[in-house]
C-alpha cells in the first residue's frame, strides 16, 4: 500500500490535533489544587473568612481542620487566598497566611512563599 503526500499530511495533522487536545486537557485538569478548581477549594474555607480579615478574630476548630487539609498542598492554600473569589470576599493576605500558626498546626510549611508574604 503506497502512501501519497496528501494522505501523509492529513495523517500528520490528525495526529497533531489528537496530541494537542490531550495536552490541553491535561493542562486544564491540573492546577494549584490538583483537579479541584481553586474556587471550589476556596468554598471549603468559608469557616475561616472572619479570621482572614481580622488578626484578633478567633480561628474556629472547623477552620483549622479545613486548613490542615488544605496544607497538604501549600500552593493550593496560597492560590485560594489569592483567587478572585478570595479577593471578592475581602481576604487580607497578610492576615490569612497567619491562620496555620494561629491554629497551632505543627507541620505547617514555615517560610513557604504566598504572594509577597511568607508563612510564619
Amino acid at each position: 500500500m503506497a502512501f501519497n503526500s496528501k494522505s501523509l499530511s492529513l495523517s500528520t495533522i490528525i495526529l497533531f490535533l489528537v496530541i494537542h487536545a490531550y495536552i490541553v486537557r491535561e493542562a486544564r485538569a491540573a492546577g494549584e489544587c490538583g483537579r479541584t478548581p481553586v474556587d471550589t477549594a476556596a468554598k471549603t474555607l468559608i469557616p475561616c473568612l472572619g479570621a482572614t480579615k481580622n488578626i484578633r478574630a478567633k480561628v474556629t476548630p472547623l477552620c483549622c481542620s479545613r486548613v490542615v487539609s488544605s496544607l497538604q498542598n501549600p500552593k493550593c492554600l496560597c492560590a485560594i487566598f489569592l483567587s478572585p473569589l478570595g479577593k471578592a470576599a475581602g481576604i487580607n493576605l497578610a492576615i490569612a497566611i497567619t491562620i496555620p500558626k494561629r491554629c497551632n498546626i505543627k507541620n505547617r510549611p514555615i517560610g513557604a512563599k504566598c504572594g509577597k508574604y511568607r508563612l510564619p
